[in-house]
């Protein structure tokens, strides 16, 4: 496995360089999660941290890349994003249901039990 020094800004690690591993892009993971463990052997704290691009570099082809620190500790957005997804919504599930909500009795009825067009 090919790794590439990364600097870390901001939190615990600012002005660290570690050794990540590449993947077969060349581009580290999206995020990097670091576990620390607690001293009286509670859960450990995670440092999350997110990619951005080191920038100072000539050739935007062969972007160079850093991890920058994220208190929040969670990703940005979680799944695919689709072009026809509202912001807030997760695939698979239809704006103004509750999540976790049992689906349609029927599932190929238009919305008030109106026969659609292809019935004549």
């Amino acid at each position: 496995m090919k790794s590439e020094d990364t600097p870390f800004e901001g939190g615990p690690m600012d002005g660290r360089v570690l050794p990540v591993l590449v993947g077969m892009t060349g581009h580290p993971p999206k995020t990097y999660r670091i576990p620390v463990p607690a001293p009286e052997g509670g859960p450990p704290t995670v440092l999350v941290y997110r990619r951005a691009p080191r920038g100072g570099g000539p050739r935007i082809a062969f972007a160079r890349w850093k991890y920058v620190y994220a208190p929040d500790g969670v990703p940005r957005r979680t799944g695919p994003r689709w072009p026809w997804s509202k912001p807030g919504t997760r695939p698979g599930t239809r704006p103004g249901t509750a999540p976790g909500a049992a689906p349609d009795a029927t599932p190929g009825a238009t919305p008030g039990g109106k026969p659609d067009d292809a019935h004549g």
